[in-house]
């Protein structure tokens, strides 16, 4: 970004980065432009995300794999971000714009840090995802939806909370536990049997990565974890320490235990 556009934001002293920016150069927004008339072209779309609480905070986990069509455009993408210090994005739909989003809101949490002085609280941040989601409705109607998965820890109530959307940018807050994606019905069916209250983050790791090969096991679209290639889920845990990637040791443990209880019990991994 231009020098010029920084001391700008500056001038303007406004803490809403994209509301600046849909000021004075929308064209740099990710959303809310009118694609040329015609056939949407293929694109790749990220699928399943899993968030869930557990006693001290949350927990998000994506699969690794973005479709387009009835083709795998990668096997590698990474579908969950530190929105920032305390809080996490998954994002589900058109790959490309949910990414840009995803930086945009980033920039958006850390400009209202400089800003204000203070952390924008749970509650704000949920609101302004939901605002930017908003905003994309023209290119939702086109075919190129986005729709993520919000969680984080209240610092101020002490608790891990998490917020679904819509393509509206409708907020709504979900208890215990909630899957978006292509995979989300399958993931949601293990998560209402495999949650518990006052989970350790341990047993959480187990239930996340169980949904998600649950719900590759039935939707095409959802990878699950890869033991030849070595990939695995992207998953983070918010807690009052802050966020935290789960490293893919951790992960490829959780794993092989998964597989190896679902062949003992003589089921498909």
């Amino acid at each position: 970004m231009s020098e010029g556009i920084i001391r700008a934001v500056g001038a303007a002293a406004t803490s809403s980065f994209s509301e600046y920016l849909a000021q004075s150069r929308p064209d740099l927004l990710p959303y809310g432009q009118q694609l040329p008339a015609g056939v949407v072209p293929p694109v790749p779309h990220a699928t399943t995300i899993v968030a869930l609480a557990f006693a001290g905070g949350v927990l998000m986990a994506g699969d690794r794999r973005a479709t387009m069509g009835n083709v795998i455009a990668s096997r590698n993408i990474e579908k969950v971000f530190p929105a920032d210090q305390y809080s996490v994005l998954g994002i589900a739909g058109t790959a490309g714009i949910a990414i840009d989003i995803t930086k945009l809101f980033q920039v958006e949490l850390e400009h209202y840090e400089k800003i204000e002085g203070a952390l924008l609280s749970l509650e704000g941040k949920a609101n302004r995802l939901g605002a930017m989601i908003r905003s994309n409705l023209p290119m939702a109607l086109q075919g190129m939806a986005v729709v993520p998965l919000f969680a984080g820890f209240d610092t101020t109530l002490g608790v891990g909370r998490l917020f679904s959307y819509d393509v509206t940018g409708g907020r709504y807050e979900e208890v215990e536990h909630h899957s978006v994606g292509s995979g989300s019905v399958f993931a949601r069916g293990a998560l209402k049997k495999l949650w518990q209250p006052n989970l350790d983050e341990a047993h959480a790791f187990r239930v996340a990565v169980e949904a998600l090969y649950d719900a590759a096991d039935d939707d095409s679209a959802t990878g699950g974890p890869d033991v030849v290639r070595k990939l695995w889920p992207v998953v983070y845990t918010v807690n009052r320490q802050g966020a935290r990637r789960v490293t893919d040791h951790e992960l490829a443990e959780v794993a092989a235990a998964v597989l190896s209880d679902r062949a003992a019990a003589g089921r498909e991994a």
